[in-house]
C-alpha cells in the first residue's frame, strides 16, 4: 500500500500546491497505519470479534463471490482493496479513501472485487449506538440541507473522519487505555459523522418522527415477520400510512418494494438454514413461509444465480469465496 500511495504522490506533487502534498501524505499515512492495525488483528480470512464492544474487522486474502448479507445501521470504512454491496438496483463501491452509512437493517448483496494473499482486503465494521448517537444529536447542530431517504450511502472520508477511526483502532494495541479512551474516540467518530455531510442521514437513524422513521418501522416489523404472508395494506396500518404512500417511501429507503424486501430476507434464510443446518431445499422453503417449493427454486435461482443444491455444493467446496462483506 505504501508503495502504491508514493507512486500517486510522485505524480501529483509538482500539480498540488505545498499545504494540499503534505496533506495528503497524512492523509495516506493514516490509512496506512489503519490498514496496518486490521491486518495485525485479522490474520486470517473472515469476521473478527474485537475487544472494542461494537467495532468488527473482517479480512480477505481473494475476491469473493457475492454473498448476501443483512447489514445493521453501522459504518463500514475499507482500509485496503475493494467491495461492492448491492441494495436493490442500487451498486456501491468501497475502496480506500471512501467510507458508507447504513441508516436501517437492510438486505444487501456484498462481494469483495480486489485482494491477494499479499494485499488483502481489510474493512472495518463500527455498529451504531442509537444512544450515544442520540445524545450527540442533541448537541450538534442539525444540517440545513436534508439528505436523500435512501438508507446506504457511500462518501469520501474527511481527514477528521480518519483520525478519529486511528485514535479508535489503536486502541486494540493498548488494552489498559481501551475502556477510558474507547468510548471517546466511538463519540469522535459519531460526531464527525453527524457534522459533515452524512450528519441529515445520520440523524434518521434516532429519529421517532416522519416518513423515514414510518420507514424504518415497516423494515422492523416484515423483519419479525417476514415468514408471514405479506399484507401491504396490513403493513401500512401497523406504520401509519397509506399503501401507496408506504409504496413511495419504503422504496425510497431501501430501493426496493415491501416485497422485495421480504423475499430476500427469506432466501437469505432458507440459505442459511441449508447451509447451516444442512436442511434441504424443500424443507427451507416451508420454514421461510414459501407455499410452493418451485417457485422457491425458481426466485433463489434469480437471486443466488444457482438452483439450491447447486449453489450450497459450491459454497461448501470453496469455503474461502463465501467471505460475507
Amino acid at each position: 500500500m505504501r508503495r502504491d500511495y508514493c507512486l500517486i504522490l510522485q505524480k501529483s506533487r509538482f500539480a498540488l500546491p505545498p499545504f494540499r502534498a503534505r496533506a495528503m501524505v497524512r492523509f495516506m499515512e493514516t490509512w496506512t497505519e489503519i490498514a496496518a492495525v486490521i491486518a495485525r488483528h485479522a490474520s486470517r480470512d473472515g469476521f473478527h470479534a474485537t475487544p472494542i464492544e461494537r467495532v468488527t474487522i473482517a479480512r480477505s486474502s481473494t475476491v469473493t463471490m457475492p454473498m448476501p448479507n443483512v447489514y445493521r445501521p453501522q459504518l463500514c470504512l475499507v482500509a485496503q482493496g475493494q467491495k461492492e454491496v448491492t441494495l436493490g438496483d442500487r451498486v456501491f463501491r468501497y475502496a480506500p479513501g471512501r467510507y458508507g452509512i447504513v441508516t436501517h437493517d437492510l438486505p444487501v448483496t456484498g462481494q469483495v472485487i480486489e485482494a491477494t494473499p499479499d494485499k488483502p482486503y481489510l474493512c472495518l465494521f463500527l455498529d451504531f449506538d442509537p444512544v450515544m448517537l442520540g445524545q450527540l444529536a442533541l448537541r450538534v447542530p442539525p444540517p440545513r440541507a436534508p439528505s436523500p431517504p435512501i438508507g446506504k450511502t457511500v462518501s469520501d472520508a474527511g481527514a477528521s473522519l480518519l483520525d478519529a477511526v486511528l485514535r479508535l483502532v489503536r486502541l486494540l494495541d493498548d488494552a489498559a487505555a481501551l475502556p477510558v479512551l474507547g468510548p471517546l474516540a466511538e463519540q469522535e467518530i459519531l460526531y464527525r459523522l453527524l457534522a459533515g455531510p452524512d450528519g441529515a442521514r445520520m440523524r434518521h437513524i434516532t429519529s421517532g418522527q416522519g416518513r423515514v422513521a414510518q420507514v424504518g418501522r415497516a423494515i422492523a416489523w416484515i423483519g419479525q415477520n417476514f415468514r408471514e404472508r405479506l399484507s401491504i395494506e396490513r403493513l401500512a396500518a401497523e406504520v401509519g400510512m397509506s399503501p401507496s404512500s408506504l409504496h413511495e417511501h419504503f422504496r425510497a429507503v431501501t430501493a426496493m418494494t415491501p416485497l422485495q424486501f421480504q423475499k430476500q430476507l427469506r432466501l437469505q434464510d432458507a440459505r442459511s438454514l441449508m447451509l447451516v443446518q444442512d436442511v434441504d431445499a424443500t424443507t427451507a422453503a416451508f420454514h421461510v413461509g414459501y407455499e410452493s417449493p418451485s417457485q422457491f427454486t425458481r426466485e433463489y435461482r434469480r437471486h443466488f444465480g444457482e438452483p439450491p443444491a447447486r449453489d450450497i455444493a459450491r459454497l461448501r467446496a470453496s469455503p474461502g469465496l463465501a467471505v460475507v462483506v
